[in-house]
């Protein structure tokens, strides 16, 4: 009868820590920012650990993209732009030339390396960079605590699994 308490128990924690899927959480970090900022376009951006590559790990636009988003993030070299930095990067709406206007502040997390979120489709001021920073620091927990619990749940299987029958 011990066992098979362990092994409800293990089954309950595992199905507990299991309930956060990594891409819903992206997904909704992306919608959320876009809504904190005010615009329709947000997303999240991975540089390499040497930076000198990003890119994009998903992308919050309205349906058709209007802006041409996913265009302009591959063709503008921001995605340069953002290997190369450290901090955030504000780039001027200038509709003319085909400049939605961009913000992007990276996410400080510890176990997440170098990644930015951005929001985009109108003109930006310091009160969005420090509003989106508050944001970025909210997330980079959030994406730290999936990963942790996707962690637990790898060790939790294998205790289960090497647990003496």
């Amino acid at each position: 009868m011990p066992h098979n308490r362990v092994d409800v128990a293990m089954r309950e924690l595992i199905a507990l820590f299991s309930c956060l899927e990594s891409a819903d959480l992206v997904d909704r970090l992306a919608r959320t920012a876009a809504a904190v900022a005010g615009t329709t376009y947000a997303g999240l951006v991975r540089v390499d650990a040497l930076r000198q590559e990003a890119h994009c790990m998903h992308l919050h636009a309205p349906a058709g993209d209007p802006l041409r988003m996913r265009r302009w993030l591959a063709e503008s070299g921001v995605l340069k732009e953002l290997a190369a930095s450290s901090a955030t990067v504000l780039l001027v709406q200038g509709r003319s030339v085909g400049e939605p206007g961009f913000l992007a502040t990276p996410v400080p997390a510890a176990m997440v390396d170098h990644t930015f979120v951005w929001v985009a489709g109108r003109a930006f001021g310091d009160g969005d960079a420090h509003l989106l920073s508050r944001f970025a620091t909210a997330a980079g927990r959030a994406l730290e605590a999936a990963s942790g619990l996707e962690a637990a749940v790898r060790l939790l299987r294998g205790v289960r699994a090497f647990r003496p029958a």
